[in-house]
């Protein structure tokens, strides 16, 4: 079945970064097979399937390349309390939830990525097997990766950092079953990384054996680096140098690793994070509600491939692209860098690019999978569409994508998600959240946490 999107605008987000106006786009089976002008491109599909773009711009697919899905959980609680959090909670909502709840939890932040013009995201957790069945019933591509660690978490608090051999083993063990069971499912949409979770919880080892295993898979890997001061010291107590530094020691940095954050470093690890080709997940949002920001100028200019993410309570990318442009101008004092269709490029082609993906996503060419989103142009904050790249990043909103596809499937179409059952997600997702905290706060009644929580409705 061939889809012809007919008559809309489009941004290829190529390397020209070309704008193409009263064009088509011809959709076989997964893939583009063409673009041209809409009359040429519906005589030479006279059968196909015409949707009607006029009025509409089609973009590439948003790419995710750090998120952490269930802490959806832990909205409108864990934005304002710093990180680590301020908060004295061994647990949060996120880490109490059922099988059954971190479902609906997972098809909740889902929900709202591809509202939000997401086709692919990199997924962080543990026991992502509880889980992954429903995801990847949402048609988004992912990319699936398990968190392990090696280190005494009891030790830890008490300020002594000590790694534990059988931990280790087991952590890489269940990595591997992951990745074993899910790596290239449904078609290839579904694949997989390694996810050591951070360098002052990770031993030499760990890391060494963490890359051994993405090699051997012949997939990436990924890991939190430099985000928060806790992390800094750690690294710099019990290993005599910067996270970076740590890394690189013991060969764990390279061109298959994302690293995520990025908020504090500083010259002598952006050099090396440049050198070995590493790529980063600035994410900025969460950033931002850090008060913090990744240097990416000094990121770009050493070398490094530039992708986005959400990372926590939220999976919008729309507001993760205009922070990044907000963050960097700011941090910079820079009236005009970056430009809005430098950080659509770091949200869609070089996030492909991070996660190994360039030669089938990223960007709307013949030859590639058709994973793009499309926005109503005719919008009071949008018109007039003189410049429609730089608009959305600059005013665009989640609400004026209407139509979302992945791997040539419609996600949503006319702003109706079809692969989730909307109505019943929110419903499910808001009792369980309010259940969740009542269960974190029931079990720790001795901890002072400031906020009323809302009545569950």
């Amino acid at each position: 079945m061939t889809v012809v999107i007919a008559n809309a605008t489009v941004y290829t987000g190529d390397a020209s970064r070309a704008v193409l106006y009263d064009t088509a786009v011809a959709i076989q089976d997964t893939m583009i097979v063409q673009i041209a002008n809409t009359s040429d491109v519906i005589r030479n599909h006279p059968n196909a399937e015409i949707i009607d773009g006029k009025g509409k711009a089609v973009f590439p697919g948003l790419i995710n390349c750090h998120t952490h899905l269930l802490a959806v959980t832990d909205r409108g609680i864990l934005e304002d309390s710093g990180f680590p959090s301020t908060y004295k909670f061994p647990e949060t909502g996120r880490n109490v939830l059922t099988p059954e709840e971190r479902n609906v939890m997972g098809q909740l932040a889902t929900l709202e990525a591809i509202r939000s013009g997401t086709t692919t995201l990199l997924e962080i957790s543990n026991d992502i097997s509880e889980y992954a069945e429903s995801l990847s019933a949402t048609g988004l591509r992912l990319v699936l990766a398990e968190h392990i660690n090696d280190f005494d978490s009891a030790k830890a608090k008490e300020g002594a950092y000590e790694f534990l051999p059988d931990r280790l083993e087991a952590g890489l063990q269940r990595s591997a079953d992951f990745i074993e069971a899910w790596h290239g499912k449904a078609n290839g949409r579904v694949t997989c990384f390694v996810a050591p979770h951070a360098p002052e919880n990770c031993s030499p080892d760990l890391l060494r054996q963490a890359r051994a295993m993405a090699e051997q898979y012949d997939i990436g890997y990924t890991i939190h680096l430099s985000q928060s001061h806790l992390e800094i010291e750690a690294v710099m107590r019990t290993r005599g140098v910067k996270p970076t530094q740590y890394l690189f020691a013991n060969d764990f940095l390279g061109p298959r690793l994302i690293v995520a954050h990025g908020r504090y470093l500083d010259s002598s690890e952006i050099t090396l994070l440049g050198q070995t080709g590493t790529a980063i997940s600035n994410n900025a949002a969460i950033a931002a509600r850090r008060g913090a920001a990744a240097p990416a100028k000094e990121l770009l200019a050493a070398g490094c491939v530039m992708g986005m993410g959400t990372d926590n309570m939220a999976e919008d990318m729309v507001e993760v692209m205009r922070a990044g442009l907000f963050l960097e101008r700011v941090r910079r004092n820079d009236e005009m860098w970056p430009m809005p269709e430098d950080v659509l490029e770091w949200a869609t082609s070089s996030g492909a690019r991070a996660l190994g993906m360039a030669d089938s996503v990223g960007t709307l060419e013949v030859g590639k999978k058709a994973d793009l989103f499309m926005i109503n142009t005719q919008r009071p904050h949008l018109v007039p569409t003189l410049r429609i790249a730089a608009a959305f990043v600059h005013q665009g909103q989640p609400a004026d994508i209407t139509d979302v596809m992945t791997d040539g499937k419609w996600l949503m179409q006319n702003s109706k998600a079809l692969t989730i059952n909307e109505d019943e997600v929110i419903r499910q997702a808001e009792q369980i959240g309010h259940e969740a905290w009542r269960r974190v706060l029931d079990r720790y009644p001795d901890v002072p946490f400031p906020i009323p929580l809302a009545p569950n409705s």
